[in-house]
């Protein structure tokens, strides 16, 4: 005789006649998000986070705070509503961002869809934190940066979070994806900067030919092949393009550190995220000295690497080998907090 416990849940339809308030709708979100297996990532990281963020959406209601509507009684109409967005979550695996049509990053709205990943670059925390404390212990000029580019843009989420935090900077966002720049466009006219934000087209810094930046950031395609293959229904939904990396994910990185120093202004700087791909990094590029930038999500997921240190990567990288003797100057400094 088994002794396993037939866990129940009640369908939607019940849940609409039986449930009444936001809290009560929450609770049934979340249970029908685990029982189903979902994956989270695209701004929130677990079920109850998910459930909130589909709610609001449904309801109209701003994105915080959530205390005072969780004893809301709602008509069934409404309920209705939200269920069925919960049951859509479920059955397409399409992350959420894509089925409300917008994603939150520091705070700010920006339209989203399937032409482009869903914003949520680390970048944009080092932006307002590791970043500036870094250009503490190492000062550039006040007027620094008077430009700044966005390399594999998509929907120009990290491209206008800098144009707000260095506002006095000209911001270009360069994508090989004529789809994705076509987001980034209304993301760019919702947040007023068509006058500072310019949008090119291009194989990576093919789009800038012949001009140089204080400041590159970049969120490039990164993920490795194996990785590629184990990712849930709710990343495969995403642009192939702008996650797949090849072997070991660093073949877009390759030529962007390659081409980095054709296009970075004398004391500029290249921020660019690695995701989980630390040890392939360093693997790929053992001649360059570079710096860790830490976020919330990890010690060593950005790299920072100071336009010197390319340059004299590529001297080191054309020295002759001598036997199985290290070269000198190698060594990958992480960030150093102040």
């Amino acid at each position: 005789m088994s002794t396993a416990f037939d866990r129940r849940l009640a369908g939607a339809d019940a849940a609409a006649r039986e449930l009444r308030t936001v809290r009560d709708l929450l609770r049934w979100g979340v249970s029908r998000f685990e029982s189903a297996g979902l994956a989270y990532g695209h701004g929130t990281d677990n079920g109850w986070d998910e459930a909130v963020a589909l709610l609001l959406w449904a309801l109209h209601l701003p994105p915080e705070p959530l205390d005072p509507w969780l004893d809301a009684r709602l008509p069934r109409a409404e309920r209705r509503a939200v269920l069925e967005l919960f049951e859509r979550r479920v059955a397409s695996r399409e992350p959420a961002a894509y089925l409300t049509g917008e994603a939150w990053l520091r705070g700010m709205r920006f339209a989203c869809d399937a032409r482009a990943l869903v914003p949520r670059s680390p970048i944009a925390e080092a932006l307002d934190e590791a970043l500036p404390q870094w250009l503490e212990l190492h000062p550039r000029a006040p007027s620094w940066p008077a430009s700044i580019l966005d390399l594999c843009t998509g929907g120009a989420s990290l491209a206008i979070l800098a144009a707000h935090r260095f506002p006095e900077a000209q911001v270009v966002g360069a994508d090989l994806s004529a789809d994705a720049l076509a987001l980034a466009a209304v993301n760019r006219e919702r947040h007023g900067l068509q006058q500072r934000l310019e949008l090119l087209r291009g194989d990576l810094f093919a789009a800038v030919r012949g001009r140089r930046f204080d400041l590159v950031l970049c969120n490039p395609p990164y993920v490795n092949d194996a990785s590629m293959q184990a990712l849930p229904p709710e990343y495969r939904a995403e642009p192939r393009a702008a996650l797949a990396g090849g072997p070991d994910g660093m073949d877009l990185v390759r030529r962007i550190l390659a081409q980095a120093p054709s296009h970075l202004c004398g004391d500029g700087l290249l921020l660019l995220e690695i995701g989980h791909e630390a040890a392939h990094f360093e693997a790929a590029f053992p001649a360059l000295e570079f710096h860790y930038l830490p976020v919330a999500a990890g010690e060593r997921m950005l790299v920072l690497v100071e336009a010197g240190q390319l340059a004299a990567a590529a001297i080191r990288s054309r020295a002759p080998r001598r036997g199985s003797i290290p070269r000198r100057g190698t060594a990958r400094p992480r960030a150093r907090r102040p």
